[in-house]
């Protein structure tokens, strides 16, 4: 039987999104594997009762609790150093946490809230624990991105990347917070493979992911239009467990098996968009994220 040359026990892992929908149950697997899971989460509530979840599917589940509200850049800094300063290592960072707000909403640090907590979010975690990825000598970056990147047909718009012009037409299903969303999650494939070129040679990978549609709570806040929207969704929809099964994979495979800045579904390698495959945009895309912080 062949060995395998990377497995998830004994590895110090940090999930955003963790207390619902794919994230727990992506934690929920994890942690039988023996994964030592460090979660962030706004709510302490919701993360003490994730955490006793974690310790009911596995009884000697190791779980840290980090606090950090994924709208606030101070915030995102001061939950990187908490964990920078409470573990030796980090061997697999997971930014799962995303949102979708119908209405235009800006942060405390005046960014479009759709795009801070589903794309700056990620980029400023991943880069504030990057050394400490690098120390590992063979750490993990996985990012869940969406099908719904495919909305954003005329890509990033680097002209307005605050995302005015989207919601002069705020209508749920045909624009607006939509493209909105699908700005954001293209935004996580190209900053996938615009990461991955950034760390050949570091030992560390990258890779992003489409869970598929999933029945989650997701989308719940934004009016009742939403709210049915996504009742009829759920319908065709696959469970979370389902949904985290490629997130599980990805962090759990054998290194050999995974291309470092590639996006994947269903356990399998797959093509993006055309939008999403334009390094030039992605290194673009980079810089005038950095810009935002």
């Amino acid at each position: 039987m062949e060995t395998k040359s990377w497995s998830v026990k004994g590895k110090y892992v940090i999930i955003t999104g963790a207390t619902s929908g794919i994230g727990l149950a992506a934690a929920k697997e994890l942690a039988k594997r023996g994964a030592i899971l460090g979660i962030i989460a706004r709510n302490p509530a919701k993360a003490e009762a994730t955490v006793a979840v974690l310790k009911a599917v596995a009884e000697d589940a190791r779980v840290d609790v980090f606090h950090a509200d994924m709208t606030s850049q101070q915030s995102i800094h001061d939950v990187a150093k908490a964990i920078q300063n409470s573990w030796p290592r980090l061997d697999v960072l997971i930014n799962n946490a995303g949102a979708m707000f119908v209405k235009y909403l800006t942060t405390e640090d005046g960014i479009e809230m759709t795009w801070a907590v589903n794309h700056l979010a990620p980029f400023l975690l991943t880069k504030l624990l990057m050394n400490k990825l690098e120390e590992s000598g063979n750490g993990r970056i996985i990012t869940t991105a969406s099908h719904g990147h495919k909305m954003a047909r005329n890509g990033i718009g680097f002209d307005d990347l605050n995302g005015r012009k989207n919601y002069r037409f705020p209508h749920l299903l045909m624009g607006g917070p939509n493209y909105r969303y699908g700005e954001t999650k293209l935004a996580n494939i190209m900053f996938t493979a615009e990461l991955g070129r950034r760390l050949e040679g570091t030992g560390v990978s990258a890779a992003c992911f489409d869970p598929g549609l999933v029945a989650t709570n997701f989308n719940q806040d934004n009016g009742a239009l939403a709210r049915m929207t996504m009742s009829v969704m759920k319908r065709f929809s696959r469970t979370p467990e389902k949904g985290a099964e490629t997130l599980v994979w990805l962090a759990d495979s054998d290194e050999m098996s995974l291309s470092s800045g590639s996006y994947y579904k269903d356990m399998q390698r797959i093509v993006p968009s055309n939008q999403a495959q334009a390094p030039v945009a992605a290194k673009r895309l980079w810089e005038m994220s950095e810009n935002q912080l």
